[in-house]
């Protein structure tokens, strides 16, 4: 209870944040802006790909199994790329590092898209 007309104590102020590491939001920024040039160049040359799969001998070939091929490797690339910038996003929030996230994302896009082309070019009997 303090006196009456006096202001009361203050309080403790709160914590402050963490700096925000510039190299650490640049790096992420440019491994997430990778990340998606990536994945539209590959949806283009992937689609791309596909529009030009005329002359497929049956022995040797299955439409079915390129077009499944593309467009697997597309969508889990994508499904991939979007939670890792999600994950980054949330990383860089918190004040925490998003590099390693954003990097491990690119890593596992490429990686995808490395066996969606192994199995694309099995598909296709190259």
């Amino acid at each position: 209870m303090g006196y009456p007309g006096y202001a009361p104590y203050p309080g403790y102020p709160p914590p402050a944040e963490p700096p925000r590491s510039a190299a650490d939001l640049t790096i992420s920024i440019i491994l997430m802006v990778s990340t998606v040039i990536v994945g539209a160049g590959s949806a283009f040359m992937g689609l791309f790909s596909l529009a030009f799969l005329d002359h497929c001998p049956p022995a040797t070939c299955s439409v079915d199994g390129a077009v499944t091929s593309v467009l697997s490797a597309l969508a889990i690339m994508a499904l991939v790329g979007l939670t890792g910038i999600v994950v980054t996003i949330v990383q860089l929030a918190r004040r925490k590092r998003g590099w390693p996230f954003a990097a491990g994302t690119l890593v596992l896009c490429l990686v995808v898209l490395f066996f969606g082309g192994l199995a694309y070019v099995a598909a296709v009997g190259g």
